[in-house]
């Protein structure tokens, strides 16, 4: 439980993170004072019940990043999405909560201008780590987190003190330096923002560090030390779909637009659309080292979407410069200036 009030440097601190231009562009994220104070949201929020669900894996989720044929999905997206699971309960618990006491609710999960990690930290549920993420004593770095705003007055709980000490083990491992410092991150540089949010072409120097990662990373929570606690308390199961678990890329890659939306229907996943997945999915083809694979890139040459096109010329450069070089007439029908430095870039990298 916390009050409206209660991350008083939420705000501030988001200005800094927008000063610098390290949201990239998520252009939602702009408004400070709107995210950084609840009651601009809803004036008649009193109190804010903060709840955390545990969606820990039951393996190891950084294991399948050795299988380089095979598509890396972020352990929260390998199920039913979580915004309609989650959402579903807090409605259940706000009319509980109305049933007992009365007054008004309102309930959020990642729908509204509402910065859920200061507030679960003000509440208790955790502190966030160097990671800028919610850690919890009782379930590691793995929480799902959703609001509800009442028009009661509750009493509040305690914050969480920082427990993260010494340790720097998810700065360390994150494959593109994607933390400045601790507790701070450029999100140009993250992973899961580059494969989820960014809507254009991955920078050419990121692209060779995601690895097979075609949907989030989860690289920097699977090393916190406090996930040790996570299985063994977990009290929900958040089930995976099998199919998500480790992909082939060479199915992943001819899907189109009907046979993505079939496979991701109630995922995460298909916020994203077809074609910045696609994008992703070459990206870790071009990464694969496997050339029976370029097939499969120089087909998607003449994709309706710049995007796949784009992701597709890499992949061919860097799993057979020959075979891009063969088709290199296909160069003259492209209209896009940024796919021709595409080609420009692939062709000059092989005669190295």
């Amino acid at each position: 439980m916390v009050k409206p009030d209660a991350i008083p440097l939420a705000a501030p601190r988001l200005r800094e993170f927008l000063a610098a231009g390290a949201h990239g562009d998520m252009g939602w994220m702009a408004n400070a004072e709107r995210r950084g104070e609840p009651r601009v949201l809803w004036p008649d929020v009193r109190s804010i019940v903060m709840l955390g669900i545990n969606y820990g894996p039951d393996d190891d989720p950084l294991a399948i990043l050795k299988e380089r044929t095979r598509g890396a999905i972020s352990v929260y997206a390998r199920g039913d999405d979580y915004h309609d699971l989650i959402k579903s309960r807090l409605k259940q618990i706000g009319r509980w909560l109305i049933d007992r006491a009365g007054g008004d609710v309102k309930v959020f999960v990642d729908t509204a201008p509402v910065m859920e990690k200061p507030l679960a930290a003000a509440a208790g549920l955790g502190w966030q780590g160097k990671h800028t993420n919610l850690v919890s004593r009782q379930f590691g770095s793995w929480l799902f987190l959703g609001a509800i705003f009442t028009t009661l007055e509750l009493p509040p709980d305690e914050p969480e003190r920082d427990h993260c000490g010494q340790c720097r083990a998810c700065l360390d491992i994150c494959p593109t330096a994607a933390f400045p410092a601790p507790y701070r991150l450029d999100a140009r540089r993250c992973i899961s923002y580059l494969t989820i949010e960014h809507k254009g072409q991955i920078p050419r120097e990121l692209r060779p560090l995601i690895g097979n990662r075609i949907y989030g990373c989860d690289d920097c929570l699977a090393v916190c030390p406090w996930n040790k606690f996570a299985v063994a308390g977990r009290e929900v199961k958040l089930a995976a779909r099998e199919v998500l678990r480790a992909p082939p890329l060479a199915e992943l890659v001819r899907l189109d637009d009907a046979g993505f939306r079939t496979l991701f229907a109630k995922s995460a996943v298909k916020r994203v659309g077809r074609a910045r997945f696609v994008r992703n999915v070459l990206i870790a083809i071009g990464n694969s080292g496997d050339a029976s694979l370029a097939a499969e890139a120089e087909r998607l040459l003449d994709d309706e979407s710049p995007l796949v096109r784009g992701a597709a010329i890499w992949a061919l450069g860097r799993l057979d410069c020959d075979r891009l070089r063969r088709v290199e007439k296909r160069r003259t029908r492209e209209a896009d200036p940024d796919l021709n430095a595409e080609w420009a870039a692939a062709l000059g990298e092989s005669q190295h």
